[in-house]
This record gives C-alpha cells, sequence and structure tokens, in this order.
C-alpha cells in the first residue's frame, strides 16, 4: 500500500520532528552575531571574498570562481592564518511516492527516512606558488564506510599569448570533469544533492560517474583571453587494491583498458554583469566489464555539447545551464556469450540536462530542472517489469533554496555558510516504464547542508 506525506502517518512525523530539530539546532547555533560572510570555508578564509564571489548559490561558480580555479586555487588577500581545512555534513529526510521493499538501504526503513547523508572533510587552497588543490575525504553515512572523494590538484601559471592574458595548468584529478569549471559537465550538475535513499534511474553514460575515484587522470588546460578554453588529458583505472583500500573498491568495478582520452572545448565571454558559454566535451574508453579478462573490451565513445548563461546582479541572479552526452558501445566483452552482460552487440544511449536557477539576494532560490535518458533497448542490460527493457527515464525537478549566512555569519566563525533545500523530483517515465510504476519513484528530500 502507497503511504502519503501527510499528519496521520507517525513515521512520517518521526522523521520530519527530527529533521526539523537538526536545522533548528544548526541555525540555533550559528545565530549569534552577523557579520559579513564569506565563500567556501578554506578558500574563502584564503581569499577574503564572501561566498556571492565565488557561487550563485553554491556551489554554483562565478566567474571569479572559475578564474579561481582555473589559477590553481591559488588567489590570495585573506588574514586568516588558519590551515586551509574545511568540514561539511549534509543531513536529509527522504520521502517516496511508495515505500521500497526491503527498505531503502541496509539499517532503513521503507520510507521516510532520515539520515546524515555523508561528512566530508577538505583540503582547500594553495599548496606552494602555483600549486593548489581541492580534495575531500568523505563519510558515507548510508553507506556507513569512507572514502576518497572528488580530487583535483592543480599546477598553474599565467602568460602573455598574442598580447592577450593565458592562464594555462595541469591538473592531477580522479574523476573525469570535476577538473571543470562549468556546471554543465556531470561532477558539477544540478542536482548538487540529492537523496542516496531514493530510487534512481538505471541508465547513465559512461562519462556521468561511472569511473568516479575509481581513477586518476592527468589533463592539460590552458583560457586564452578569458575566451577560448582549451584542455585535453587521460585516465586510466586503480588497481583493485588501490580502490579497496580507497574505499571504492567492488569485484564487479568496470575498469578502463589502458589510457582513455579526455577532450574539453568552450567558448566564454564575461560583460557587464552577463557571462555565456558554449562547448563540447567527451572521453572514449576501452573498457573490461567487471575486470574480466580474457574476453576483449567494450568500446564506449561519450561525447557531450554544453552551455551556460548566467546574470548576476546586486539582489537579482539568473543561470540557466543545458547539455546533452551522445554515447556509442560497442560492446564486443558484454555481449560475449560467456560473459551474458548484454543482449546487443551495439546500444547508443543520449542524456539530457537543462535546468534554470533565480536567486534573490544570494539568500533565496528556486530551481527547475529536467533530465531525460534514452537509448536501445536491451533484453539483458536493462531488463526492466515493463517488459520493453528500455533505458529511458525523464525527470522534473523542483527545488527552493534558503542560505541564511551568505551575507552574515556567526562571531565565532565567520566563514561558516548553511544552504536548507526541499527538492521534489517527479518522474513521468522511469527505467522505461509509466502510469504508477513510474511515479511511484517520486521524491521528496529535504535537506541541511552545513560547512564551516
Amino acid at each position: 500500500m502507497r503511504s502519503g506525506w501527510g499528519l496521520y502517518n507517525p513515521a512520517l512525523n518521526r522523521t520530519l520532528i527530527a529533521f526539523l530539530l537538526f536545522v533548528a539546532g544548526t541555525v540555533a547555533l550559528c545565530i549569534a552575531g552577523a557579520p559579513r560572510a564569506h565563500a567556501l570555508p578554506a578558500y574563502a578564509r584564503q581569499t577574503g571574498q564572501q561566498c556571492a564571489a565565488c557561487h550563485n548559490g553554491f556551489p554554483e561558480l562565478t566567474p571569479y570562481g572559475r578564474l579561481f580555479k582555473m589559477n590553481g586555487y591559488t588567489f590570495g588577500g585573506g588574514s586568516s592564518q588558519y590551515w586551509p581545512f574545511a568540514v561539511m555534513t549534509i543531513g536529509s529526510a527522504t520521502h517516496t511516492q511508495a515505500p521500497q521493499a526491503g527498505g531503502a538501504a541496509p539499517h532503513f526503513g521503507v520510507n521516510n527516512n532520515f539520515a546524515v547523508d555523508q561528512t566530508s572533510l577538505f583540503y582547500g587552497g594553495e599548496i606552494a606558488p602555483h600549486l593548489g588543490a581541492f580534495a575531500q575525504l568523505t563519510y558515507d553515512g548510508i553507506g556507513r564506510a569512507f572514502q576518497w572523494d572528488n580530487t583535483d590538484i592543480r599546477y598553474a601559471r599565467t602568460a602573455n599569448l598574442f598580447s592577450a592574458e593565458t592562464v594555462w595548468g595541469v591538473s592531477l584529478n580522479n574523476n573525469p570533469t570535476v577538473q571543470d569549471v562549468w556546471n554543465t559537465t556531470p561532477a558539477w550538475g544540478f542536482p548538487y544533492v540529492a537523496s542516496g535513499l531514493a530510487p534512481s534511474p538505471t541508465a547513465t553514460t559512461m562519462i556521468e560517474g561511472s569511473f568516479a575515484q575509481q581513477v586518476l587522470g592527468v589533463t592539460t588546460y590552458t583560457l586564452w583571453n578569458r575566451l577560448i578554453y582549451l584542455e585535453a588529458g587521460g585516465y586510466g583505472s586503480l588497481s583493485p587494491k588501490l580502490q579497496t583500500m580507497l574505499g571504492v573498491g567492488s569485484p564487479t568495478n568496470n575498469v578502463i583498458d589502458g589510457i582513455a582520452p579526455y577532450w574539453r572545448l568552450a567558448l566564454q565571454h564575461d560583460w557587464s554583469r552577463n557571462s555565456i558559454e558554449a562547448g563540447t566535451f567527451g572521453m572514449a574508453a576501452n573498457v573490461r566489464p567487471q575486470r574480466l579478462a580474457g574476453f576483449g573490451a567494450d568500446r564506449l565513445t561519450d561525447i557531450g555539447i554544453d552551455s551556460q548563461y548566467q546574470y548576476l546582479g546586486d539582489h537579482n541572479s539568473f543561470s540557466v545551464q543545458a547539455s546533452a552526452i551522445f554515447e556509442n558501445q560497442n560492446l564486443e566483452a558484454s555481449a560475449n556469450p560467456a560473459v551474458g552482460l548484454a543482449s546487443n552487440g551495439h546500444n547508443t544511449l543520449r542524456s539530457y540536462h537543462a535546468k534554470a536557477t533565480y536567486y534573490y539576494d544570494q539568500t533565496y532560490g528556486a530551481t527547475l530542472g529536467v533530465f531525460r535518458v534514452e537509448g536501445s533497448p536491451d533484453a539483458t542490460l536493462y531488463a526492466s517489469a515493463s517488459g520493453n527493457n528500455s533505458p529511458n527515464s525523464t525527470g522534473l525537478i523542483g527545488e527552493l533554496d534558503y542560505i541564511p549566512f551568505n551575507y552574515g555569519g556567526p562571531n565565532f566563525w565567520p566563514w561558516l555558510n548553511l544552504k536548507l533545500g526541499l527538492q521534489y523530483t517527479y518522474y513521468p517515465e522511469f527505467n522505461g516504464m509509466t502510469g504508477s510504476a513510474a511515479t511511484d519513484n517520486n521524491t521528496l528530500y529535504a535537506f541541511a547542508w552545513l560547512a564551516f
């Protein structure tokens, strides 16, 4: 029987009460005093900048935030003597339209779950002249395990080329697109947080996190005249032993055979309070499914296109991001009868994302997003209750945000920031299914995102 989101639901009431107490306690702790606030804590202490200088309702980057990242996280200007560490934690309440048989996850109920989704420790900022890092270690409160998380270590310099400012650098990172500076590519695209206790579509393209934290890559990049951005490099899978040591290992992880090339091209222009970008990105890899040897490799190629517009006014800000990813799958290994992981020798997959965000005074925000994944039916890859073996899913996401400390943090720690959000995801189609089989996965997600 489906459960409603109503006052008559005792389990839901307990979940909401616990979540609201968490939020109220956090706000009460921080409300005393309100000097000017700053951005992401470690970077804010280093630069002396306010949150709105780098972020349009964090974590979306502004033009200054993008330059800060491309220049190796090394901009100065702050007077703090603290080490460049920061802590982040996310607490949440999740409700799905229908209960999940067997529980949403081990140690959780079938519905109306409260969780501390994750707690992360960051090193963020300059290591040495021209060298800086964004490095994250995370405790997964749902999976109850530690793991290394997104990491981007950069060396960057500036020069003058053809009478124009040129930034060039090298990034060592562990998640394709985590080094990107626009919020259109998978690692930093909307939704920035989502419930780990709700169903999600099965099919994703390779570049949308399939190898996150399981690989190590080196890319080199340049930004010429704040207009043309070029990046190229490659990724290789970490050894099974190292993946296990870092908390991201699994016996069924796919691995890259050799080096997977990655590329990025973007054109951008900033004027007055506006900025616009259009570009392409992609990755190609020979992939051994589930680490199996002796059966060859699948060949996956992802080509993405993206665009972004931002308007950043004194009180009103607006941004739009959109992307499309086209994946070609040559499944020589997976379709081998001895492997049996795919029915077809060749498939295609397409992924589309778009969202629009409005913020008032960098405090009150509203976002509307849409995503669509579609591709070739495959009876083995996408077996579903609908019987059509389809990867197709469509989702609509609405989110309301409140960031109370963008212009005033507590006296005892002026770099603290907090984001309170309410997010609803509606599925007209889910893993090839429509009707109640899709909408039963609709999710209401309330979260408190604290960084200090």
